[in-house]
């Protein structure tokens, strides 16, 4: 967790995964992606509504526990959200960080690394997806030569569609990034 953020969750956040955490018996991994990543684990200044996560280690649905139909949702406003479909590079599992270490029992709230965090959100390439990402390269002082290579060697490869458009769309934002466009640092 980058040094600056708090080592625990505030409410709601916090109320919601404590309860979520009491109601389960045995350990589970959340491999979280998107807004919450963003806002709570690389301190983005925005705000999001729910927890997009793309694996649950061990597979299990969440959706009645803590889903957006459910009551942990009706208590608190926020849920967990199922990504079906995540554009992460290979290996990013073994570069995951616990985002809240120690403040749960039996969650483990997972977060990509800052370079898997970008390319996590490069194929959607809105407006938001572009700020949270140039804070976040600039935040973290990240290389674009070492994000370049990721997606080139764990991410190209597997990505559906025009895939000259990815790549110009990577270029533009090593552009920003790097031009300092935008800077709300």
């Amino acid at each position: 967790m980058p040094d600056n953020l708090p080592r625990t969750l505030p409410s709601p956040w916090d109320d919601f995964l404590t309860e979520l955490d009491a109601m389960l018996t045995d350990s589970l991994e959340l491999h979280c992606v998107g807004g919450f990543v963003f806002v709570h684990f690389y301190g983005v200044r925005r705000s999001t509504g729910d927890i997009d996560y793309f694996t649950v280690v061990p597979n299990v649905n969440l959706d009645e526990l803590a889903g957006e139909e459910s009551l942990l949702r009706q208590k608190h406003g926020i849920w967990l959200q199922r990504v079906p479909i995540a554009n992460l590079p290979d290996g990013y599992e073994a570069r995951l960080k616990e985002m809240a270490p120690g403040q749960f029992s039996h969650l483990k709230l997972m977060a990509p690394d800052p370079y898997d965090c970008i390319l996590s959100k490069l194929e959607r390439n809105s407006m938001k997806d572009r700020d949270d990402a140039d804070y976040i390269f600039r935040a973290q002082g990240l290389d674009s030569r070492i994000l370049r290579e990721r997606y080139e060697k764990e991410l190209r490869y597997k990505l559906i569609g025009n895939v000259g458009w990815h790549d110009r769309t990577l270029e533009l934002w090593i552009e920003i990034f790097e031009a300092g466009i935008g800077d709300r640092l």
